[in-house]
């Protein structure tokens, strides 16, 4: 029997604004959208907070399983700098001041995008479509709209109507806001925008002259409104209506406030079940960013090139301190928390490689099976990666127990034991398996050794093999960093 028909999984739907039971409309498979990076810049930390929690989800359904068809789409064309619908499209002005192609800048920066998703151990999505591939499918679906009267074109590029659409519908039914107050909140149109009301959206933008991405459509030379995209790829690939749409908080209004609205108007459906918002990772408290230096990029922390951390962190420190945190929770990423993650990563990884030799006994201390359900009930209540990470901690001193021989276990038992946390660990949780890798304390206490005889030599002025050990270090992939406190090494 699969586990999903014995575990009653429970999800805060954004739109209900409260936890439901989650039940897919189709038995046994999970359709899930989730909007992905746009490429023009190096995926920051923030967002792979949010695409690690959505991994999370991932593997839990696959866990329970479900057949899950995961769609994470690539912006690579109408998202422009801000969300009024004015300004450069992000990825052609980074090829504009860069001087070279957009796709250019797409192509860099979504092998940035994959790289570092991978570092982290997240699991590709089924499909991973861009908004470029599917010009025809946008243009379809702004005809659509026009013919039902909720868009409008004017001088080439194509609005869609809040206001009508908001006499029969509820545009702001995710983000609780009310039309009214918005209208009566936002400063009259100045004269230089086409917007019937300030409210209105663009579906298409006709290009200027120097807009170098652009598309015929029977209304100009230009290119699709940023919200379109995900309404055309979603429906596509997951119908009318499925069961699980993603993102960031900050994306609830106004792109999916905007989806709902596009797809309500082509489809005549509510297009999502259960929407999904994870959200915002701080730093040292304060909001990221990268104008005021409050920012670090994934490859920075596992270098330790960077002004904020005390030492490099791993992948796997790092996803295991983000999961400690319930993914609807603000999340502060600090020097002294990864430090303390680091910690009790490491303590987990050392209970389970005492697991094989753990001694048996004809009778159990330990209620596994009541622990196990534990686990699946901290997952089940909106995949509650805190809790279940308290259950693997509670394991931990178990195994500690045990291998004090303060504590019984059958060989049942036992075999229950390594499987579920096993399982929770590496499979669900996502963490690299450190037991693969049993050479790392020694090839620590090497390096340490060579940085010893490495100093030596520097205090020697034996230049010549203080840089033969570096350099020869670096072939062998591991990267010494000289600092105040002394030297540290990174493997890559």
């Amino acid at each position: 029997m699969e586990l999903y028909k014995e575990q009653q999984l429970k999800i805060y739907n954004s739109l209900s604004k409260k936890k439901e039971e989650f039940t897919p409309i189709v038995e046994g498979n999970v359709g899930m959208y989730v909007c992905g990076p746009t490429v023009y810049s190096n995926v920051h930390l923030g967002n792979v907070r949010t695409f690690m929690s959505f991994d999370l989800v991932f593997r839990y359904l696959k866990h329970l399983g479900f057949k899950v068809r995961y769609v994470r789409n690539i912006t690579d064309a109408g998202h422009l700098e801000n969300d009024a619908d004015e300004g450069e499209d992000r990825i052609a002005k980074k090829a504009r001041l860069e001087q070279i192609e957009p796709m250019e800048v797409v192509q860099r920066y979504t092998v940035d995008f994959h790289t570092t998703l991978q570092k982290f151990n997240n699991i590709p999505p089924s499909i991973e479509p861009t908004a470029t591939g599917h010009i025809v499918e946008q243009i379809e679906i702004i005809k659509e709209i026009i013919d039902k009267g909720m868009a409008y074109e004017i001088n080439g590029s194509v609005y869609f109507d809040v206001i009508k659409y908001n006499e029969t519908e509820h545009y702001g039914i995710l983000s609780g806001r009310n039309i009214e107050d918005s209208i009566h909140n936002t400063r009259a149109l100045d004269g230089q925008s086409e917007k019937k009301n300030p409210q209105d959206f663009a579906l298409w933008k006709k290009a200027d002259k120097h807009h170098i991405m652009r598309w015929p459509s029977p209304w100009s030379d230009g290119f699709p409104g940023w919200h379109l995209e995900c309404s055309a790829m979603s429906t596509k690939y997951l119908g009318k209506q499925f069961d699980i749409h993603g993102g960031g908080m900050d994306l609830k209004f106004p792109h999916h406030e905007c989806e709902i609205a596009q797809s309500k108007t082509t489809n005549g459906v509510h297009p999502v079940n259960y929407w999904m918002h994870a959200n915002m990772l701080t730093l040292n408290g304060q909001k990221m960013a990268k104008s005021t230096g409050n920012n670090i990029l994934p490859e920075e922390i596992f270098s330790g090139d960077n002004t904020i951390l005390s030492k490099p962190f791993t992948a796997g420190v790092v996803r295991f301190f983000m999961l400690q945190a319930n993914y609807r929770s603000i999340l502060d990423f600090s020097s002294v928390a990864l430090e303390a993650s680091e910690k009790g990563h490491s303590k987990l990884m050392e209970a389970i490689s005492f697991l094989p030799g753990i001694a048996v006994s004809k009778e159990s201390s330990f209620d596994v099976k009541a622990w196990k359900q534990k686990c699946y009930n901290a997952m089940n209540d909106d995949f509650n990666s805190p809790i279940l990470i308290a259950q693997l901690f509670d394991a931990v001193k178990q195994v500690n127990l045990l291998k004090d021989n303060k504590a019984t276990i059958t060989a049942a038992d036992l075999a229950l034991f390594t499987t579920t946390i096993n399982a929770f660990v590496f499979d669900v949780l996502g963490l690299p398996n450190e037991s693969e890798n049993n050479h790392s304390d020694k090839l620590e206490g090497v390096v340490t050794l060579l940085i010893k005889l490495r100093k030596e030599a520097r205090d020697n002025k034996d230049w010549a093999l203080s840089d033969q050990i570096r350099n020869e270090l670096v072939e062998l992939g591991i990267q010494l960093k000289d600092g105040k406190e002394g030297t540290s090494f990174t493997v890559s």
